[in-house]
């Protein structure tokens, strides 16, 4: 990796830049999502993490999934240049922004390390995607690479290079590779574990026998509170708990404050409570009638949180189909290892949202399998913690990149059986509370 030799930054035994006396060296680790951006500022001359920052990724301005960005960059090199321009101007806003921070600027950063799901690399990368667009998805580019800094072009310092993680196939890009890594000595462990990270685009692996199947699942943004009438990032006033209290809503919000909107753990308790307390019934259908429902400008009912924060029949909807999304991905998986969900001995749960959603809501509405709680755990941000390390340890990259070509891509699509059991598991019907149906 890089060492200081008097000004010189030495990378590989080749003299990779040179800086002044005194300046620092740093690196910026950044997990290139669909919905957010999460960059980490580390010190690579002890590894310590310095500061990290999230924000919005500006592509949602094409539109909030994967297919909505992939589309308009068929169109042609102008739109690719924007969609490239925007991924690029997000990582230039955390570089700015983190090493402000530590009063640094952009220019004291010398080395990058990037993951994102296929579409996300591809397009930071300025490749092709039109082949993304329909199945079998191939990639234009699977392994790891090393790019200059400048040919983003990226503020870091002279020399600089962005090293972007491999993909291990399909929409399962390098977004899930040090998540997995990160994850490494629990799925090592004997037995049978499953890794999920909760997304816009969720990827899952499946650890049986010594192999690794992955899969995507397009889930979109409804599990991290986007397309939801009151939906919004985790901030304060964001709902991030629902329950109930003789019959009635009670909500609980980030920080104490007024509730102004729901966030995706919110969003998980709301329709779980909804179900308990009949108001949404086996089939998804939102139902009126209780005094914590009102009518909507077009006489629809919905269920109210809190003064002016809703949920929707269309919330409903939205989150049907990105849990029906991702227990059906579970399901192909197991099947095409020939197991049953019973053999699970650990169902790892990353990403931010994994990390504050409520396992009970989770099972309830069937977006987690129901198992022994005990076999469930949240893990936070291992993308995140993974692209991190890659940033300090050359042998971590190499594993990476190892672990991309060890993984044995499974493409859901191709089931002949996927509309049926992805029908079959938008409704409730494996749990019922006495409610409407």
């Amino acid at each position: 990796m890089l060492f200081r030799f008097g000004d010189a930054i030495v990378r590989d035994g080749r003299i990779a830049l040179v800086r002044p006396p005194g300046r620092p060296l740093l690196g910026l680790a950044v997990d290139l999502g669909t919905t957010n951006v999460v960059g980490h500022l580390i010190d690579l001359e002890t590894g310590t993490q310095l500061a990290r920052l999230g924000l919005e990724n500006p592509q949602v301005a094409w539109g909030a999934d994967l297919v909505a960005r992939v589309n308009p960059a068929i169109g042609g090199p102008a739109q690719v240049a924007e969609l490239r321009a925007a991924a690029t101007t997000a990582i230039a806003a955390l570089a700015h922004d983190l090493a402000h921070a530590v009063e640094a600027t952009a220019g004291d950063i010398v080395e990058a390390t990037v993951c994102g799901n296929t579409a996300m690399q591809h397009l930071l990368l300025g490749l092709p995607v039109r082949q993304l667009g329909r199945s079998p998805f191939v990639a234009a580019l699977r392994d790891a690479i090393d790019v200059p800094a400048a040919d983003f072009p990226l503020p870091f310092a002279g020399g600089a290079t962005v090293h972007v993680a491999a993909n291990i196939g399909g929409f399962v890009g390098s977004h899930h590779v040090p998540a997995m890594f990160a994850t490494r000595p629990t799925w090592e462990a004997p037995g049978t574990t499953i890794v999920m990270d909760i997304g816009t685009n969720t990827e899952i692996s499946l650890v049986h026998d010594g192999v690794i199947r992955a899969a995507s699942c397009p889930s979109g943004p409804a599990l991290e509170g986007g397309h939801i009438a009151s939906g919004m990032r985790a901030a304060e006033g964001a709902i991030e708990r629902v329950g109930l209290a003789d019959g009635r809503l009670t909500i609980a919000t980030i920080g104490g404050k007024t509730a102004v909107g729901l966030c995706g753990s919110g969003v998980i308790d709301m329709l779980a409570s909804l179900r308990r307390a009949g108001i949404v019934d086996v089939r998804g259908r939102l139902h009126g009638g209780h005094p914590d429902t009102a009518l909507d400008d077009d006489g629809k009912p919905m269920a109210v949180a809190a003064p002016h924060v809703f949920f929707t029949q269309a919330d409903v909807r939205a989150v049907q189909l990105a849990k029906a999304a991702i227990m059906t991905g579970v399901e192909l998986l197991l099947r095409d290892a020939g197991i049953g969900v019973d053999a699970v001995d650990r169902f790892v749960v990353a990403g931010a949202f994994g990390a504050h959603v409520d396992v009970e809501s989770a099972i309830e509405i069937g977006l987690f399998p129901d198992i022994p709680r005990e076999r469930i755990r949240a893990v936070g941000n291992a993308a995140g913690v993974g692209v991190a390390r890659m940033l300090t340890s050359g042998d971590e990259r190499r594993f990476a990149a190892d672990l991309a070509r060890r993984c044995r891509y499974v493409e859901l699509s191709s089931a002949a059986d996927f509309q049926k059991r992805f029908m079959h598991n938008i409704g409730f019907a494996h749990r019922s509370h006495g409610g409407k149906s």
